[in-house]
């Protein structure tokens, strides 16, 4: 089973590997292959170890973790960081090995951020994602409204982003007193 916990910079490395594996299995067709094959395990860990290392600002990072295999997903938050009203935070991050999915660990990290955020007195927030992305339906399934769109540019390609939104991140939260299942 998951232990699901609060990241810091010792995980750094287990977080990069996540996130460039997770990132070349998920967005492929959606994002420039150049960019997908230019990622970096040792970029990332560099660029997740300063993050997890800076407490100068609100954010908040966790990892799932399974013995033996280490750091299956992570997961950051914080301040919301585009200008939707009436949501104060947001979902930065959320990223799973693809043999991770499908058993609630990604569930229980967006009640740890949930939890975070309020905690924080951020009672509701958004998140981002590819348009064309379809696990999009994860956020819907937890109960996220679709709220906007926007173009961006992103490896030189225009991508759409759809934002999702909670406006009441208590039922969210409440989320992580079910235990993921193995």
């Amino acid at each position: 089973m998951a232990l699901i916990r609060r990241a810091c910079p010792e995980d750094a490395a287990g977080i990069a590997e996540v996130h460039v594996a997770s990132w070349r299995t998920t967005y492929p067709g959606m994002v420039p292959d150049s960019y997908l094959l230019g990622l970096s395990v040792p970029g990332y860990t560099h660029r997740w170890r300063r993050i997890l290392a800076d407490r100068s600002r609100i954010h908040g990072s966790f990892v799932a973790v399974e013995p033996p295999l280490g750091v299956v997903g992570f997961a950051s938050c914080g301040t919301q960081r585009t200008a939707i009203e009436g949501y104060g935070g947001e979902f930065y991050a959320l990223y799973l090995y693809d043999h991770a999915q499908g058993r609630g660990i990604g569930r229980h990290l967006m009640a740890a951020m949930a939890t975070e955020l309020t905690n924080y007195g951020m009672n509701s927030a958004v998140v981002w994602v590819l348009a064309t992305n379809p696990s999009r339906w994860f956020y819907e399934r937890l109960g996220g409204c679709r709220l906007a769109e926007k173009i961006v540019d992103f490896a030189g390609t225009n991508l759409t982003e759809a934002a999702y939104g909670w406006r009441d991140l208590a039922p969210l939260a409440r989320l992580s007193a079910d235990p993921p299942v193995r």
